[in-house]
């Protein structure tokens, strides 16, 4: 067996970290550093040997305990120097306990049930050796065909950032180094969710500008709060993909923001710049991405097989490699792999318990977002329904309601939305189910007969339906973004019947719902829910718990209007209610200039069908009152804006308050509303609470015309309202100190 030179380090009991890697790069050789920045995929033929001969700094997508242990075991004790691998895997919204999809977690609004999702993800994921996932994915995404959508947190720069720096801190817990906490990566960097056309790996086209005061936000954010690693992005930003963009990755990454962590390709995308065109070969493309400052190359081999050549010819710099092997090496002195490289069975937990279960429902129950409920058909009362139709294919389909990246969990363990209906209805209400559809894409009819017949005998219809987990996710995107297959008119069969229906929706995208809308009662937005799905589908539809999700994109009319979004411009001419004009209504030969001139399409209205923010509840909540603390606020000085929120309904319930301002006049144009605080508040029936939120001039700074971050003096509106589209309104005024 080799001599293990890294077991003298250990000796040096007061080395700080700096040291430790320092001492450990100077004895390494040109072929190990380049082996630490390459991260293999477990079915790579050459792993062990590779691993052997100290050439592999990380794998990917091994979760089996035994295996992993023997490969730290082959790396800490048969190599030269003992250097312990990164484990990476995609734990991206849960590991065996699968809870909501993160545009779902999204839909809660709740900071606190983010970070304990990605704790319980983190627990039991390090438990089977993992000790880096791929995650969060903070990507602005105003695109609902991108099928990535599932896994971003929504539209806006500032509830991304929010939730993004929250779901950092459940991976990563209070130190790396603790025994249940794994590396966190912010993906992907930066501006791939502006995909042309919503097509995963497409190009991005974002002005600076928009790029500064839109996309990197939540980037920024989670880099300040410390999170561990990034991971470019696959896409061609404005001509220059990320992975060899060396203004994103150095100029504005490391050197603007002081980022010192360790950068990760996507998954083969180095060689991929060859394919954009960016790059003649794969050795020039080793030289953009190490030039850029890619400091690890995910799953292919161009550091492997040009490096050498690249560092011989001076194209690269030895001591540029060195700063990004040191990179990697603190990155796993950090996480104690050096003392603990093997995760010990002895230390294993039971996945999937008690606890974990029962955060994965309130996740779940927090996550639905309650779109429409006329006359109150919700919450279905045990009291008043004999007879219960429930239909859809993902009514009773665990593997389904888990959605994208979900490898790792447990679809066999999935409490579905038809097992928890007939568990709480138990013997007091008669429970039928039909399928109605094969899959959520079929289109045939042959189980419609079915669906009309309990349809037709029942009080109520519970239609389970939306997109099954493939449709969304990593290269899932759509076209059109309707209830795929023949689900439209499976509804159109049912509302026939004349019984009410209550849709659920499952899927991992907004859905255009406005066609069929009027032919459904309720609608209970749930996404991909997670292993605990059906449990709180239940106690929402029951009355057992109050829906209280509040939508984090926009929904759409219909595919036309993409993208939209609450924080658009106000444009030149913008839409208004007294000049719009719809297609139908539009006089033959009219003149050119009779429709009004605004920013608007003829055959759709131009509002959204659910605006960003928006959410019902069985509770009914009055908004008034609204005031800043002061009118006149002086540069870099602090206020409050307030208002008063009551419960006027008959049941406790949580609501998320938002507050949202408008910087009305700016050297650069500025959003007619940006999203600026949120709070979750429970009220009891009939209870009344002033909530106040805290505000520095500071956080009223964009980017203007030279790229600096400043706040201008001049006017701004103020609201505060339970969605985007809110009345309430105040005013206020920002000052310079001599004014």
């Amino acid at each position: 067996m080799p001599t293990n030179m890294y077991q003298q380090l250990k000796c040096t009991q007061n080395s700080d970290k700096e040291s430790q890697v320092s001492s450990l790069l100077s004895q390494m050789t040109l072929k190990e550093k380049i082996g630490q920045m390459s991260q293999l995929n477990n079915d790579s033929e050459k792993l062990h040997s590779s691993i052997k001969k100290g050439l592999v700094g990380s794998i990917l997508n091994e979760v089996d305990l035994n295996t992993i242990n023997e490969l730290q075991r082959i790396a800490t004790q048969e190599t030269r120097l003992g250097i312990p691998l990164l484990i990476g895997r995609d734990v991206i919204h849960g590991f065996n306990t699968i809870f909501p999809i993160p545009l779902g977690q999204a839909a809660s609004w709740s900071s606190d049930m983010v970070e304990i999702c990605a704790k319980i993800a983190a627990i039991e994921s390090s438990n089977n050796g993992v000790n880096w996932t791929f995650a969060p994915m903070i990507d602005i995404t105003r695109d609902p065909r991108w099928g990535r959508v599932a896994e971003s947190l929504g539209e806006d720069p500032f509830l991304c950032s929010t939730l993004g720096t929250a779901m950092v801190k459940g991976f990563q817990g209070d130190k790396l180094s603790d025994t249940y906490s794994i590396a966190a990566c912010a993906k992907h960097f930066a501006g791939y969710g502006a995909s042309e056309s919503g097509r995963d790996y497409n190009t991005t086209n974002i002005p600076e500008n928009e790029l500064r005061n839109v996309y990197l936000p939540p980037f920024k954010a989670v880099a300040d709060s410390g999170v561990s690693t990034f991971m470019a992005s696959f896409s061609d930003l404005n001509g220059v993909p990320v992975t060899g963009n060396t203004w994103l990755l150095n100029d504005i990454l490391r050197t603007e923001w002081q980022y010192s962590g360790p950068v990760v390709s996507d998954w083969e995308s180095i060689p991929q710049l060859v394919t954009h065109g960016f790059a003649v070969d794969e050795e020039s493309a080793a030289f953009e991405a190490c030039n850029a400052g890619v400091d690890m190359e995910m799953a292919s081999d161009n550091y492997e097989e040009h490096l050498v050549t690249l560092i011989q010819n001076n194209k690269i710099s030895i001591e540029h490699i060195d700063t990004m092997v040191s990179r990697i090496l603190k990155l796993k002195f950090d996480l104690g792999l050096f003392e603990t490289p093997f995760t010990e069975s002895t230390a294993s937990i039971e996945h999937l318990n008690g606890f974990h279960l029962s955060v994965a429902k309130q996740a779940a129950t927090k996550s639905c977002v309650l779109l429409k409920n006329n006359k109150q058909i919700l919450p279905l009362s045990k009291k008043t329904i004999d007879k219960l139709a429930v239909i859809g294919p993902l009514a009773d389909d665990g593997y389904e309601q888990l959605g994208t990246w979900a490898f790792d969990g447990k679809a066999n363990q999935s409490i579905t939305c038809l097992s928890a209906i007939k568990d709480y209805a138990e013997d007091s209400v008669d429970v039928k189910f039909a399928i109605g559809m094969e899959t959520s894409r079929s289109n045939h009819h042959d189980g419609f007969l079915e669906a009309i017949d309990i349809a037709s005998a029942a009080d109520v219809a519970v239609m389970i339906l939306g997109e099954e987990a493939i449709l969304s996710g990593e290269a899932h995107c759509r076209s059109n973004i309707n209830l795929p297959g023949c689900q439209e008119q499976l509804i159109n069969a049912v509302y026939e019947t004349g019984t009410p229906i209550v849709l659920v929706v499952m899927a991992g995208r907004p859905i255009t719902l406005e066609k069929i809308l009027p032919k459904v009662d309720a609608v209970l937005f749930a996404w991909h829910p997670g292993t605990m799905g059906g449990s709180a589908i239940a106690d929402i539809l029951f009355g057992e718990d109050c829906p209280s999700g509040k939508l984090p994109i926009t929904f759409p009319r219909t595919l036309g209007q993409i993208p939209l979004y609450y924080g658009q411009k106000n444009t030149g001419r913008p839409a208004s209610e007294a000049t719009f004009v719809d297609i139908n209504n539009i006089k033959v030969k009219a003149p050119q200039t009779s429709l009004g001139m605004t920013s608007t399409h003829l055959d759709t209205h131009y509002s959204a069908l659910f605006p960003f923010g928006y959410g019902l509840s069985y509770a009914q909540f009055e908004y008034k009152n609204i005031n800043v603390s002061h009118y006149s606020v002086p540069m870099g000085e602090s206020f409050k804006v307030a208002a008063t929120i009551s419960n006027t309904g008959s049941v406790d319930a949580d609501e998320v308050v938002q507050l949202y301002i408008r910087d009305l006049f700016g050297s650069v144009t500025r959003p007619v509303k940006e999203l600026k605080g949120f709070q979750r508040i429970h009220l009891q029936a009939g209870q009344s609470k002033t909530v106040v939120f805290n505000l520095h001039t500071d956080e009223l700074a964009f980017y203007n015309r030279q790229m600096e971050l400043k706040t201008e003096a001049g006017l701004f509106h103020a609201w505060i309202g339970g969605s985007s589209d809110t009345d309430l309104k105040t005013e206020f005024e920002v000052i310079l100190p001599s004014e």
